[in-house]
């Protein structure tokens, strides 16, 4: 089904990004506003769960929650609404896979720009504010707080690894594959992703960022990066939905129903 070009408007005024020529100045004013606006929570996530939902909202839904209630989403509905806007404004995107440690549980964008091909990652939780280079050859290294975030050069294969690390400890990654997917593809892992014991249907993940830094949820640790400085502090369980609120801007009653199915957290990384 066709999604009507208005939508796409609104996304942009939400963004705050005037239509352009494609370019790769475009591309990242994109990515960077992207980022910024649209946050990587599952507090959405977690109330489809609650309401009988099991996949993506549509893209009215998406853009009323940005809108309404400071919702973002995980990587399926960011990064796949994020490759639908930059499919609609003419660049040369592709939709793709990435495996972590099973295959496909990641969506990312490919755009090709000239003769170099960049990765566009909403949806991971990290300091993205550029699209990731695939032309390298070395490590291209990112670094926020005690958090450092590694791109590797492309393998035999094509392939890109986008490695995570805390204090230097490899925590996570990622491997993105090049070949341009549909999100059919992806419909019985994004239905898997609302399974009773799937990891965002276990623990809060919560990350907004800005200009200089970032406020980040991790169950019940807050971390807020304000340029060189960085604090954590543990909140309880009775406290989350006032933090939440004042943090990220979520309104506690919708807070309170996503997390009234979430009786234990699980570590994001187990």
């Amino acid at each position: 089904m066709s999604i009507p070009s208005s939508l796409f408007k609104t996304y942009m005024n939400l963004l705050g990004i005037k239509p352009a020529e494609p370019s790769f100045d475009l591309l990242r004013k994109i990515v960077k506003a992207h980022l910024i606006k649209v946050p990587f929570e599952n507090i959405s996530k977690l109330l489809q769960k609650n309401r009988g939902i099991n996949y993506i909202p549509d893209l009215s839904a998406y853009l009323s929650g940005i809108e309404e209630y400071n919702f973002g989403g995980t990587c399926y509905a960011n990064n796949y609404y994020l490759y639908l806007l930059l499919k609609h404004l003419g660049f040369d995107v592709k939709l793709c896979g990435a495996d972590m440690k099973n295959p496909d549980v990641h969506l990312i964008s490919m755009i090709k720009i000239g003769n170099r091909e960049y990765i566009a990652d909403a949806g991971y939780a990290a300091p993205f504010f550029d699209p990731l280079p695939r032309h390298l050859n070395k490590n291209f290294v990112i670094r926020a707080g005690s958090e450092k975030y590694v791109i590797k050069p492309k393998d035999k294969m094509g392939n890109t690894k986008v490695e995570q690390y805390s204090s230097d400890e490899l925590q996570h990654w990622y491997t993105a594959k090049p070949q341009p997917r549909k999100i059919e593809d992806f419909r019985k892992v994004i239905c898997q992703s609302y399974a009773g014991e799937a990891t965002f249907m276990n623990a809060l993940r919560m990350v907004r960022f800005y200009e200089n830094g970032s406020r980040s949820l991790r169950n019940l640790l807050l971390t807020e990066i304000n340029g060189s400085k960085c604090s954590t502090i543990k909140i309880t369980r009775d406290e989350l939905p006032a933090v939440v609120n004042e943090k990220f801007g979520i309104p506690e009653k919708l807070i309170e129903e996503a997390l009234s199915n979430l009786k234990k957290f699980r570590n994001i990384y187990d």
